[in-house]
């Protein structure tokens, strides 16, 4: 699927990516800007978010052999066996998105954003570190990664606040859970993709420019990561989390 878009819209999509990639690298939450983009440029929901997904991995890549050096397993559940569990449960998540009827996606999208606002804000702003909490056994992580990997494939927005707070909670300090669920997004993220490159639902047009500004923001969050309070983002995120969940539910 390809619609027509004049030049001014396209660097305005470009631009989104530029931004989302930024915040992927500072912070995550990048498909807080993509998705409302790809809707207030006409896509449907479904449309969106497939478009969104495929767009936004060029730049989960890079996050993750960024920071692969530091990723790692929890005890005897290696970061391969994670890896397993996410690519199965993201192959899980897209088989059952590209099966839902576009109108129940689009009544279910308003809740997928808004339980996905409050997960990014709770991990965002908690002010009791993760790793300080009770250990998780390592068969219930096991179960969690597998159905954060369903949910990743499905929708995706909040995946990397709940990754994070599971591989914390068992045991991973916070610098090293970060780089870890980078490896973990991108590796559910690339069975999704895999399904989705072959959907009708895919607007090739704005995913490449999505996919170009994403990767410049990259590069740029790379350069920002040490200048930039990453509190600001952060908080412009949940911002438009709430804005999007408000305009979703009336609209």
């Amino acid at each position: 699927m390809i619609f027509q878009y004049d030049p001014t819209l396209l660097l305005l999509i470009s631009l989104a990516g530029l931004y989302a990639g930024t915040q992927n690298t500072l912070a995550g939450g990048g498909s807080f800007i993509t998705f409302p983009t790809l809707l207030l440029a006409g896509l449907d929901p479904l449309s969106a978010n497939i478009t969104s997904t495929l767009a936004l991995f060029p730049n989960q890549i890079t996050s993750s052999i960024a920071g692969r050096k530091l990723a790692g397993g929890v005890g005897k559940l290696s970061l391969k066996q994670l890896f397993a569990l996410s690519v199965a449960g993201g192959l899980v998540g897209a088989m059952l998105l590209l099966n839902t009827p576009i109108t129940f996606f689009t009544q279910l999208v308003p809740w997928l954003v808004l339980t996905a606002t409050a997960l990014f804000t709770w991990g965002s702003f908690r002010k009791t570190p993760l790793h300080r909490a009770k250990t998780m056994p390592l068969p219930l992580l096991a179960l969690v990664q597998f159905i954060i990997g369903i949910y990743g494939g499905y929708f995706g927005g909040g995946i990397g606040i709940l990754m994070l707070a599971s591989l914390s909670l068992a045991g991973q300090q916070v610098r090293m859970a970060t780089a870890t669920k980078n490896v973990l997004a991108m590796a559910m993220n690339a069975s999704a993709v895999t399904l989705f490159a072959f959907s009708s639902h895919v607007d090739w047009l704005a995913g490449f420019a999505l996919a170009v500004g994403g990767i410049g923001g990259g590069f740029l969050g790379s350069w920002l990561v040490h200048r930039l309070p990453e509190k600001v983002m952060r908080g412009f995120v949940v911002l438009v989390g709430m804005a999007l969940s408000t305009w979703l539910f009336v609209r």
